[in-house]
This record gives C-alpha cells, structure tokens and sequence, in this order.
C-alpha cells in the first residue's frame, strides 16, 4: 500500500512540474519546436567510403594511432550516416596509441607528439625526461591485415599516387591495407562499390611538401611527367586534373554520390604563421650597430664592384640594397634568396607576407641567425672602418661573409609563396569544375581554414581558431587537425550533404557535439 501511495505522489509532482514548466514558458512568451526525423533525403549512406590522405586517416600529433583514427572526421561521419540508413564503417587501425610506425622491426615513423606544458614534444622525448622507457612501437607495416577498409585515406600521399600501381612499396601506410603488392588507392576504394563517398585534401600534399621544406623542391608547372617529379616538387595543374577527374568518374561510375573538398591555402595553417617575420627585437643601441654593420657591407661592396670596373655610381646603387636600416623594436629577419644580377650578394630584409617555418631553431635566432654572426676577427675590421682605415679585400670577405640570412629550408619568400597559390588556385578550378559537372557536394575546406585564421569559426559555443596548441582546430604538428576540428570538418560536410541531396542533419540536430572531441590526447593514453 505505501509502495502504491509513492508512485501516487510521484505522479502527481510530475504532473505538476510539466504544468508549472508549460506555464513558464506560455508567460515568456516562448514556443517549444519538435526537431524533425532525420531523413537521408536523396543520398544512399549505405556503403560508405572515403579516399584521401592524412587528414582522411585521422592524423593528428604528427601521427597516426587509434585514438586519431577513431576520431577521424570519416568515422565520425559513419556515426551520424548510421542513423540515415548508414551501414558498417571499418578502418586500418594501428595496434597502438604511440604514433610510431615499423616496417620490418625498423622505424619509418616518428612517435606522436604531447603537450608537455610548454610546447609540443614528442612522446617518447617526453617519457625519456621523466626517467621511464616509452610505449612499445608495435605496428609493423610489413604485417599486410589483408582485408579492404572503408577507409582508405593514406597519409603522405599526392594526387597522382591515388592511380599508382604498387604504392604500397612506396608507403607503408598504404602498404599494410594495399589489396595486392600491385594495387592502388583508388582501385581498392572503388572496388568497394560505395554508394556514398568523401573526396578530401586531394592536392593539398601536391604542394605540402614543397611548402614544409621552405620551397627547395621545383615547381613543376609544365612537366607533364609525374614520375620526374621529386618529392618536394609542385604537381602540374594539368597532371592534377586529369588525375582528379578520372579519381571521381570512377568513383561515380556506378551512380555513387559524395562530396569533395577543395584544398586549402596551406601557409594559413600555424606551420607557417606561428612564428613571425618581425621578432629580431632589439633595443637602440642594438640597432645602430647592425645599421651601422650593414652600411659597412654596403660600402665595402661599393669598393668590390668598382675593383671589378663597375662604374662609381653603378657600383654604389647597386650596393646600397645592402644598408639596410634597423630599428629599435620589432625587425624582419634576413633571408638568403638567390643569387641574381641584380641581388649578387644574395640576401636581404623579409617583406611583411614572407613566412617563417615552424621547426626553426629559435636558439639559433637568438644568436645570430637571421642577422648578423659576428666574431674577434669580423669586430677587427669594424674597428678598422670605424677609425677610418681601408680593410684588405680578404677582410672586407670576413664582414660580407657575417651576414647570416636564414636558409631557404626554413622560411618561404614571395616567389615560392607565389608559387603555392597559383598552383591551389589551379587546383581548385578543377575541383569546383568537377563537383558541378557530376552535382557532388562540395564542402570549402579553403574558407573553412581562411576564417580559422582570421576570426575563427563558432561550432557547438567554441570558437576554434589556426593557432598552435590554443586554438583548438589544428594540432600539435601545426598542419592536420584536432579530433576537435576532424569533428568540425564532418560538421561542414554534413551541410553540405543536407544543401546538395536534401538531407536534414543540421535540421534534425544531428551534427557532431564538437565538445565530445579533445584537442589534446594525455599521453598515457591507452
């Protein structure tokens, strides 16, 4: 009998809550809306596969492991696919969490990177200054799991690599999924017979790793020859398109639909931006002595020239590019550029948009690099100069040669930046072009990262923004994503889906909770 009384009472409170809610509302003003069914509206999720490189394979920390990969943004699609009719999403997963990877028992990988605290740092650097050994590397490439993935996203890999037989000999991560010793990419993602695909960041590694060695690579634009290439090299646009559009007729073939992305400006990505081209600061009297160091090289240049019949005044207008002024503050660095007629020296001051990489020795800058390296023999010849006297031409080297522009390796000038652009811009009217030609979705992954980098971009109440280890859409290595933006990513491409096959996920609520996604993995992550 009391038993029957308590859940009397129960009722009645429940009742009486629901009512003093409705009240509440009515009083305020406020109507209360039914989200709609999720519906799939045109698209067929059930078979779906995605083709792409790093970002596809949920690389994050510089690496690959399984906490990545299982926040991939392709995972994290089939999740919400799942519940529009979406069917079973497998992946290549490593064995472990450490980032590493083997390849007959030898290291081809790094181990993934951690936030110690103070800045990013690799995971078995971390655990070797606390004393203790790190995680076993326990993925092995040579181990083949032998089964196709709906995943097939591979990190490292180029747009023509999508169509190379055999691959796999040339990428491990490739070559642990790869089919057969002979199989491609696009042959082992194609062969599934997807209903839905996701096309992302072809084209981005075709000018990554030009960009990620301070432009030492060709831009090879002309060179209709990918096998010619090296692997710091542009692709030619032409090269890129014919790859692209028989990647999605094929993937089309059988009256799949998907969505592809188009590629980013890369240098927007803190790789690039997080350190800046005007952090030799320096006080007032710092200043007048490398202006006055620079007016010195100027004038001994002046003398070179005229000692090798340069007319007076040719040789002196020519030399002064090299005065360059300094002041107390904030100053650009110096670079080395090429030697050309009218730079013979090879060297001067960074412009405003010039950009310096993320891995430059920030000990090396505190001395010297990118300024001036001064020693006992070079402060001589100033002290020679500055009474007045006239140098040997063997001393007049000795103050030329304490220049100390930074290498090409570590920063990009105008003309390699130049060169990135023009060949995205390229890129990108073949991706447009095609996404309108078979009326695929097509998400603008190059204004998602533009907006990033500028205001940022608002999901779920966090503003996630391109700045290293505090924004919270890329990570530690400074180019791929966090869970966090993988989360973002699949969000963006869930739009598009609703807007191009009449799905209704932004409708319905059922986009990511970007919250669910860290931007930092513990590194005793398990």
């Amino acid at each position: 009998m009391n038993t029957k009384y308590i859940w009397l009472l129960v009722i009645l409170l429940s009742f009486t809550a629901c009512n003093e809610i409705e009240d509440v509302l009515a009083d305020n003003n406020i109507t209360t809306t039914e989200l709609p069914e999720l519906t799939a509206g045109t698209a067929d999720f059930s078979n779906y596969v995605s083709l792409g490189a790093s970002f596809t394979a949920g690389y994050t920390d510089g690496a690959v492991f399984i906490a990545g990969q299982e926040n991939s943004f392709p995972n994290i699609l089939s999740k919400h696919f799942a519940n529009a009719g979406g069917g079973a999403f497998t992946q290549p997963l490593m064995n472990d969490n450490t980032g590493g990877l083997l390849a007959g028992g030898m290291p081809v990988a790094a181990y993934r990177l951690i936030f110690n605290g103070s800045g990013p740092q690799r995971l078995n650097e971390f655990f070797a200054g606390l004393g203790a050994p790190a995680p076993p590397i326990t993925t092995d490439a040579a181990n083949n799991l032998g089964s196709s993935f709906n995943n097939v996203g591979v990190p490292g890999a180029k747009s023509f690599h999508l169509t190379f037989p055999g691959y796999g000999s040339l990428n491990p991560y490739f070559g642990r999924m790869a089919s057969s010793p002979t199989a491609t990419m696009l042959g082992d993602a194609a062969s599934q017979n997807p209903t839905f695909f996701t096309l992302s960041e072809i084209g981005g590694n075709d000018v990554l790793a030009y960009a990620t060695s301070g432009g030492i690579g060709m831009d090879q634009t002309g060179n209709f020859d990918p096998t010619s290439y090296g692997f710091n090299d542009i692709t030619d646009p032409t090269v890129f398109g014919q790859v692209f559009t028989g990647i999605v007729d094929q993937l089309t073939a059988n009256g799949a639909q998907g969505v592809i992305a188009n590629v980013p400006y890369i240098t927007n990505l803190p790789y690039f931006t997080t350190v800046p081209n005007n952090a030799l600061e320096i006080d007032a009297t710092t200043a007048g002595q490398l202006t006055g160091f620079f007016q010195a090289v100027a004038g001994i240049f002046t003398q070179v020239l005229i000692a090798q019949m340069v007319p007076p005044a040719q040789a002196q207008a020519l030399a002064s590019q090299y005065a360059i002024p300094f002041s107390e503050g904030k100053n650009r660095w110096i670079i080395d550029v090429p030697v050309t007629p009218t730079n013979p020296l090879g060297f001067r001051q960074m412009t405003e948009d010039e950009l310096l990489l993320l891995p430059i020795d920030q000990g090396a800058l505190a001395q010297g690099y990118g300024s001036v390296a001064l020693s006992n023999e070079v402060l001589q010849v100033l002290g020679i100069l500055q009474a007045g006297g006239t140098p040997t031409p063997q001393q007049g080297a000795l103050v030329i040669g304490a220049v100390n522009g930074i290498d090409d390796v570590d920063a990009l000038d105008s003309d390699e930046l130049a060169a990135i652009k023009n060949a995205t811009d390229a890129y990108n009217m073949v991706i447009e072009s095609v996404a309108a030609s078979k009326g695929l979705a097509l998400v603008d992954f190059k204004g998602i990262l533009e907006q990033a980098s500028t205001t940022g971009i608002v999901s779920n109440g966090f503003t996630l923004n391109a700045d290293l280890v505090t924004g919270g859409l890329v990570s530690l290595d400074g180019i791929h994503l966090t869970a966090r933006g993988y989360g973002a990513l699949a969000n963006e491409m869930m739009k598009v889906i609703d807007a191009t096959y009449g799905s209704n996920f932004e409708a319905s609520g059922n986009l990511a909770n970007i919250g669910d996604y860290p931007t930092n993995y513990s590194p005793t992550l398990q």
